[in-house]
C-alpha cells in the first residue's frame, strides 16, 4: 500500500490550539452493537503533544491513497488528542491519520471484529516515524524539539521561583507564620534574585523582607533595584512600581532620610495613581512622626504632613487616618486672642470633625473628642463622606 509523502505539522510546543470538529460517521443508520465494531485511540505528534485537529479515516481501497480514495468512516480527534469511532462494519481496514488534508501516518492492516472495541494509537514520537521523516521535516522537528526543551527549562525555573516567592510570602504572613519569619523570607528571596536577577517583583519582595528584618539600608537598595528594573522593562508594572516606591519611603524614613522618603511616596502616587490615596496617607503619617521627634524641622514636616493628608482625602474622602494626621499637624499652631480665648488654626477643627464623621468609633475618637471639647467646639456629624 502506497501513500503520498506525509508532512510533519508539529503542534505548538507550549500552547496547542484546540479545535473540536463535528463528528462524521460513514454509517447513518443505527446498528445492533453486537454486529458492529468500534475503535478508539490517542494521537500525539513527535513532541508528544496531543493532536487536536486530526482525522482518522478508514478505507478498504488498495493501491495508492489519493484524493479519489473512498473513506468509509471518518472520526476526528478531540481536545485531548483522543478519538472514538462506532458502528463500523467488521472487516479489514487501512487506518489513515490526516492533518490539514495531508496524510500523516497510517496503520496498514487493522482487523475489526463484531462486538469488539479495538485500540489504535498514533504515536508520532516513535523512533520509526522520526527516522522516516524527510530531511526538511526532520529539520523542523529538531528545531521545535530544541525550542520545546528551552521552554520546558524556562517553565521549570519559573515554577521554582513562584514556589520560593509563595514560601517567602507565607513566612511573612502572620496568619500563616506566627511570628513572621522575615529572615527566612530574606534567604528565599536572595536565592530567587540570584536565579533571576532582572525580575522587579523578586527584588520588591526581597526589600519587603528586609524591612521586616529591620535591615532598612539593604531594603532601600533592593527596592531601588526593583524600581530601576521596572522602569527599564518593556512592559512596566504600575502596581510593582507603586509598591516599591511606597516601601522605599518606609525604608528611607527609618534611616532618618525624611525628605527622601516623602519624595518616594510622591513617586509612588505618580507611578500607580489608583493607589495614590494610600501613598499620600503614608507620606502624611511619616512626616507627622518625623515632626513629632525632630524639633529642628518640625514646622516643615508638619506642613508637609498636612499637605499630604489633603491629597489623600481629596482622592479618598473616607480616609480617616489622613483627617487625624492633618488635625494633629495643625493643632500645634493654636493661638490665643487678647481675651485668652483659644483659637484653632484654619482647617484643624474641621479635620478632627471629619475624622469623627468617618470613624466615630475609631481608635483616636476619644482623643479627638477631648481636643474638640478643649476648643469649645460643638461636635457635629454633618459631614458626609462620599461612598
Amino acid at each position: 500500500m502506497k501513500f503520498f509523502q506525509s508532512r510533519f505539522f508539529p503542534s505548538a510546543p507550549l500552547k496547542a490550539t484546540l479545535m473540536v470538529l463535528a463528528l462524521t460517521v460513514g454509517v447513518s443508520q443505527a446498528q445492533d452493537p453486537s454486529t458492529m465494531a468500534s475503535i478508539h485511540g490517542h494521537v500525539q505528534d513527535p513532541l508528544q503533544v496531543p493532536i487536536t485537529d486530526g482525522f482518522i479515516k478508514l478505507t478498504q481501497d488498495t493501491g495508492i491513497i489519493d484524493k479519489g480514495s473512498r473513506y468509509l468512516y471518518i472520526f476526528n480527534t478531540d481536545s485531548t488528542g483522543d478519538y472514538k469511532g462506532t458502528n463500523i462494519k467488521p472487516g479489514t481496514y487501512h487506518i489513515v491519520l490526516f492533518r490539514q488534508d495531508k496524510t500523516v501516518d497510517f496503520i496498514e492492516t487493522a482487523v475489526l471484529t463484531a462486538g469488539q472495541d479495538s485500540k489504535f494509537d498514533f504515536d508520532l514520537s516513535r523512533q520509526a516515524y522520526i527516522d522516516k521523516m524527510s530531511p526538511e521535516d526532520r529539520k523542523t522537528y529538531e528545531e521545535y524539539k530544541k525550542k520545546n526543551a528551552e521552554a520546558n527549562a524556562e517553565n521549570n525555573v519559573i515554577k521554582n521561583l513562584n514556589a520560593m516567592l509563595q514560601q517567602a510570602r507565607d513566612a511573612m504572613d502572620p496568619k500563616k507564620t506566627n511570628p513572621p519569619d522575615f529572615d527566612k523570607a530574606v534567604g528565599l528571596m536572595l536565592q530567587a534574585t540570584k536565579a533571576r536577577p532582572n525580575e522587579p517583583v523578586l527584588w520588591f519582595e526581597l526589600g519587603h523582607a528586609y524591612i521586616g528584618s529591620k535591615k532598612f539600608d539593604q531594603a532601600a537598595d533592593a527596592l531601588q533595584k526593583s524600581i530601576d528594573l521596572n522602569n527599564a522593562a518593556t512592559k512596566k508594572s504600575p502596581a510593582t512600581a507603586g509598591s516599591a516606591y511606597n516601601e522605599l519611603g518606609e525604608a528611607l524614613a527609618n534611616q532618618g532620610k525624611v525628605p527622601e522618603a516623602a519624595d518616594a511616596y510622591e513617586s509612588a502616587a505618580k507611578a500607580n495613581p489608583p493607589s495614590a490615596a494610600v501613598y499620600y496617607s503614608n507620606e502624611a503619617i511619616t512626616l507627622y512622626k518625623a515632626g513629632s521627634t525632630d524639633f529642628t524641622n518640625q514646622a516643615k514636616d508638619y506642613a508637609g504632613a498636612a499637605t499630604a493628608a489633603d491629597k489623600a482625602v481629596a482622592l479618598d474622602p473616607n480616609n480617616a487616618i489622613a483627617y487625624y494626621v492633618k488635625g494633629q499637624s495643625l493643632v500645634g499652631q493654636t493661638t490665643t486672642d487678647a481675651a485668652g480665648k483659644v483659637i484653632a488654626p484654619p482647617g484643624c477643627l474641621e479635620a478632627y470633625q471629619k475624622y469623627l464623621a468617618v470613624a466615630p468609633n475609631g481608635p483616636f475618637a476619644p482623643e479627638v473628642k477631648q481636643i474638640l471639647a478643649g476648643f469649645g467646639a460643638t461636635l457635629t456629624t454633618s459631614f458626609k463622606a462620599k461612598k
